[in-house]
This record gives C-alpha cells, sequence and structure tokens, in this order.
C-alpha cells in the first residue's frame, strides 16, 4: 500500500510566552523566559511559587461569559489554539467533506482546575452533593476535540490522547498515520493543558519534580545546565492543521512543511524516572527515523523533551550520542521549554509547532538560562544555549516523553 504524503497546512499557539503563532515565534527567537510568580492563587503555603502562566488571558476576549462557564481553561485553550489554526490554514469549511476531516487531540490531565474546585466546594458544604451539572463534561480530557468537532461540524475521528507529557506528540502520530492511511483528508491536532492550580502545584511539589527557584523565577527553566533542580509548570495549547498532501495542494494552500514520521516506545523503567542510559529515548529516535525513511546525518535540529530535570537531560542526551554517533555534535539541540515551562500534555504540540518555525525561518531558538556547564553532558554537543542561531534546517525532530515511560518523537521536513 502506498502511504500518502502528509503536510502541516496551518498552526495556533497559546503559550506563556505570546498568545498567538506570531508573538510565540517572537518570544521563541528573542529567547523570553515566560516563568513569573503565580498569580492564580495565593503561594504562601507552597514550596514553589511561580510557573509559566498565560500572560494578559482574559476569557471574557473569546467566550461569553455562559460559554466559558461551561469550559474548563484547558478546553478554552484548545478552542482559541484551533480556531488560530484552522483560519491559518484557510480551509473552506463549507467545501470540504467534514466526514473526512478528523480531530485528535491531547491533554495529560484535562479539566484538573473543574476537579479541584468541586470537590473543595463540596468538602466546604454540610456533605450535600451539590455538584455542577457541567462538572464532569467540563473535566473530561476528551471534551477539548470535542468541542472542537462540535463548533466547526467536523464528523471524522474524535478522541483525546492520554500518555502525561507525551500526549499531544501521540495526537500528532495518530493524526499522521490516519491520513497516511487514507482515511481523513485533514486532521485538527495538538494539545491543551491547565494545570498550574493549587492541586497541580502541590502534586508536583510532593514528587520534587519542580524547580524551587522562587528567588529567580526567570531562570528557574535551566535545561542542560549543571544547577538544574526541576522543571517550571507551564499551560497553554498548540494547534497543527495536518492536510493529505495532494488535498493541500488541490486548494494551493501553504505547506509549512511535511510530517514525514513518527516513533513510539517505552522505557519500560519507572513510574516518573527516564532509564539512566536513556534506552527508551533512543530507541524511539530510532523509530522515528526509520518510520521517516532518512539517516541519522539527515537531521538538522532536536528539539529535545529537555525539562530541567537533572536526571532527564543527562538521560536524552546519552541517547541522543548513541543514535547519531559522529554526526551529533552538528545538530543544533535545543529546549525551548527553557522560556514556556513544561506545558505537559500540550508539550509536544508547541514543541513541533517549534520545529516548524524554525524550518521556515532557518532559525534554531536558544536553550536560555545556561551558566553552568554539567560535566555528566558531552561537551561536543551544540545545545544552542543562550542565543539563537541561524542554519538551514531541512529536516528537525521534536521528542516528547511522558511519565510512565511513554516516549513521542515526530519528524518534520522542509518542501522546497
Amino acid at each position: 500500500m502506498q502511504l500518502k504524503r502528509v503536510v502541516v497546512t496551518g498552526l495556533g499557539a497559546l503559550t506563556p510566552i505570546g498568545n498567538n503563532i506570531e508573538e510565540y515565534w517572537d518570544g521563541l527567537k528573542n529567547g523570553k523566559s515566560g516563568s513569573a510568580p503565580i498569580t492564580y492563587y495565593d503561594t504562601e503555603k507552597f514550596k514553589t511559587k511561580f510557573a509559566c502562566e498565560l500572560k494578559n488571558y482574559n476569557s471574557a476576549d473569546f467566550f461569553d461569559r455562559k460559554e466559558a462557564r461551561k469550559l474548563d481553561r484547558f478546553a478554552q485553550y484548545a478552542l482559541i489554539s484551533s480556531d488560530e489554526a484552522i483560519a491559518d490554514s484557510k480551509l473552506d469549511l463549507d467545501a470540504i467533506d467534514k466526514f473526512r476531516v478528523g480531530v485528535v487531540w491531547g491533554a495529560g490531565i484535562g479539566g484538573l482546575e473543574t476537579f479541584q474546585n468541586e470537590v473543595l466546594n463540596y468538602a466546604e458544604g454540610d456533605g450535600t452533593p451539590r455538584f455542577n451539572p457541567f462538572f464532569i463534561p467540563k473535566m473530561i480530557a476528551d471534551i477539548a476535540p470535542g468541542n472542537i468537532s462540535i463548533k466547526h461540524g467536523f464528523m471524522g475521528p474524535n478522541y483525546t490522547t492520554v500518555s502525561a507529557c507525551a500526549s499531544s506528540a501521540n495526537a500528532m502520530i495518530d493524526a499522521l498515520n490516519y491520513i497516511r492511511l487514507g482515511y481523513c483528508d485533514v486532521v485538527v491536532t495538538g494539545g491543551s493543558e491547565a494545570a498550574v492550580t493549587i492541586a497541580g502545584m502541590g502534586g508536583f511539589n510532593a514528587m520534587h519534580a519542580l524547580s524551587t527557584r522562587n528567588e529567580s523565577p526567570a531562570t528557574a527553566s535551566r535545561p542542560f545546565d549543571a544547577t538544574r533542580d526541576g522543571f517550571v509548570l507551564g499551560e497553554g495549547a498548540g494547534a497543527l492543521i495536518l492536510e493529505e498532501y495532494e488535498h493541500a495542494v488541490a486548494r494551493g494552500a501553504k505547506i509549512y512543511a511535511e510530517v514525514i514520521g513518527g516513533g513510539l516506545s517505552s522505557d519500560a523503567y519507572h513510574m516518573t524516572a527516564p532509564h539512566p542510559e536513556g534506552i527508551g529515548v533512543e530507541r524511539v529516535m530510532q523509530n522515528c527515523l526509520n518510520d521517516a525513511g532518512i539517516k541519522p546525518e539527515d537531521v538538522d535540529t532536536i528539539n529535545t523533551h529537555g525539562t530541567s530535570t537533572p536526571l532527564g537531560d543527562v538521560a536524552e542526551l546519552k541517547a541522543i550520542t548513541k543514535v547519531f554517533g559522529a554526526h551529533a555534535p552538528n545538530i543544533n539541540i535545543n529546549s525551548t521549554k527553557s522560556m514556556t515551562g513544561h506545558l505537559l500534555g500540550a508539550a509536544g504540540a508547541i514543541e513541533a509547532i517549534a520545529s516548524i518555525l524554525a524550518m521556515e525561518n532557518n532559525l534554531v531558538p536558544p536553550t536560555i538560562n545556561h551558566t553552568t556547564v554539567d560535566e555528566n553532558i558531552d561537551p561536543k554537543l551544540n545545545l544552542t544555549l543562550n542565543k539563537a542561531q541561524e542554519r538551514e534546517v531541512k529536516i528537525a525532530m521534536s521528542n516528547t516523553f511522558g511519565f510512565g515511560g511513554h516516549n513521542a518523537c515526530v519528524a518534520f521536513k522542509k518542501i522546497s
């Protein structure tokens, strides 16, 4: 069977460093930090008092009050970013076959704030279960793609992938394969998350997963730096329109990039820690190369998972050295989480978008906040430290991994 080619024809982003694609790219190329003291609740008793919140976000700019009350923030973010991507794609929604348009979305947690608030309200009451009738529909992770499809009438495959922080990368790979195999012409894909909440921050603090650099939140996310002490939680969404190549060409669509492959693997090692030698990560990148039909020396950039955790960063870079060998020092390796923080289930989507924009602009965004060399990291690797680097990018890869050992890798190619 001849697989169909798949391209990206629309992008949308709502991130801690920019509330649309233009702002997001401006933040990326200029090394902007999205980390700042938390404004959503009183952090006095919390170990970590900062996060990468959205800036200047007001739901009233996008939804009327009645509609907003029915949507958890993660679902609001999904609708906003997908609307931007659909508009960017210039799809004629009245002309396309909506039975062949799917929505495959990623969310690692879903409506955590809704769940938290409903339970707190019950606990503070007299024991009578007076729950909001929208409690369940607001909370469930699959409501995001459901709302996208309802709004636009898309009647193809519709569901959410849940694989912790790999969720939206998994969603993109599923979307890729639906189009490759001929089941869809178009898929709206990506991911959203809104876990900067009392429960989210408290839970990750209890795991000792978060940075506690409260005296300097803007520099707290520092992947690959010897002084890194954990990740910075972020929120937001990223959306991509994936489309069958001939379908896109026939309507004269702008093509950002071709999606040439995706890889999946499992660490099968630990609930939260990566294998110290990066065996699962090594396998996922090799699977992606095989699926894309490319050689290691074809890759120009890798946007790493790079969360700024002591174990994870080293394991991932070890795996890159093993897979790419002598070519590894020629690759621009970076971690855009140094700027956006870790968006959990939305990470794969916004980082794939960063890779695509790097390709379009021939500019690799930096890994910011690096001050101290880690002796456990190969000094020959180009980690794109502190300043964006110009280079022609023909093929880019994006890594995303999740608690539970879920690994995903997606590869993109420039169409000249």
